[in-house]
């Protein structure tokens, strides 16, 4: 599904960041193509915030090369991310609860007309449209945004930013504080932008989330990819069995090993290390 052009929309090869003498990223590569999904899963503490910033153009690498369309960039700001289409929506949305739908969508980029006033029935008229053409269906753009759930928010920060010229969707943590119901709704929306040919850099540290809609997976461990792979070079089992750490696993299974206390936990846990394919003896290398 990627477009036809030779170079990603997004491209990093071997970006590093420090923060004094803090490494917080080191030797990261990641592709984003248009019309994919790409998905950076990592825990807490994985470097994923660190990357986002890079890419929103909030902070500056140290070593490696951005790309923007095969162009090498280092963004001063997020303004010059967003003037070459890279648009960034986070967890922590930025909308005024009290608002309307129509005003948060057009927050900061109000149309106006004669005066100097705001022409609030093209506002009105084309969130409705936009947020359609998303397959959103809002009963009134007219509600505070407040009123929405989670995923609703979360659905209309997108189509905000595919209106608005992203040709690169950035999304942090879009799913972690919502339910089953709602995080399912947000993953269509991905796929909606996906199919509307925007390159999608999901960050995530779920991969049930991650897999049925990515199509190129990056997995962060301390900063660095430990593994970058496309669909169809990995299972859901494999790529949770990275996630977790089956190696941590079974090394902390041995230590509660050593109580009594420990034995029925450190066997569930090494179980756990097994089926999940990380076990020491494979190799893995984590």
């Amino acid at each position: 599904m990627t477009s036809g052009t030779d170079a990603p929309l997004v491209r990093l090869t071997g970006v590093g960041k420090n923060y004094g003498a803090v490494i917080a990223l080191r030797d990261v590569s990641l592709e984003a193509a248009a019309g994919e999904v790409t998905c950076v899963l990592g825990d807490n503490g994985a470097g994923k915030s660190t990357l986002i910033k890079i890419i929103a153009g909030l902070h500056r690498h140290d070593t490696g090369t951005f790309e923007v369309r095969g162009e090498e960039v280092s963004f001063a700001s997020p303004r010059d991310a967003l003037d070459r289409g890279i648009a960034t929506v986070y967890q922590d949305l930025a909308v005024v609860p009290l608002m309307p739908v129509w005003r948060n969508f057009f927050l900061g980029s109000e149309k106006r007309r004669g005066f100097g006033r705001m022409d609030i029935g093209f506002m009105r008229s084309t969130t409705r449209s936009e947020l359609a053409a998303m397959g959103i269906d809002l009963r009134d753009v007219d509600q505070p945004i407040g009123t929405l759930s989670g995923g609703e928010r979360q659905c209309v920060a997108i189509a905000r930013a595919v209106h608005f010229g992203a040709r690169a969707l950035v999304l942090d943590e879009p799913t972690a504080a919502l339910g089953v119901k709602q995080a399912g709704v947000v993953l269509r929306y991905i796929v909606q932008a996906r199919e509307r040919g925007l390159a999608v850099i999901f960050i995530t540290h779920n991969p049930h989330h991650a897999y049925p809609v990515g199509d190129r997976f990056l997995i962060l461990n301390r900063g660095r990819g430990i593994g970058h792979h496309a669909k169809d070079e990995i299972t859901r089992d494999e790529l949770t069995g990275l996630m977790a750490g089956g190696a941590e696993l079974e090394q902390l299974a041995h230590e509660l090993d050593a109580s009594a206390t420990g034995r029925a936990a450190a066997a569930a846990m090494t179980k756990d290390a097994k089926d999940l394919g990380m076990t020491a003896e494979d190799g893995d290398g984590l």
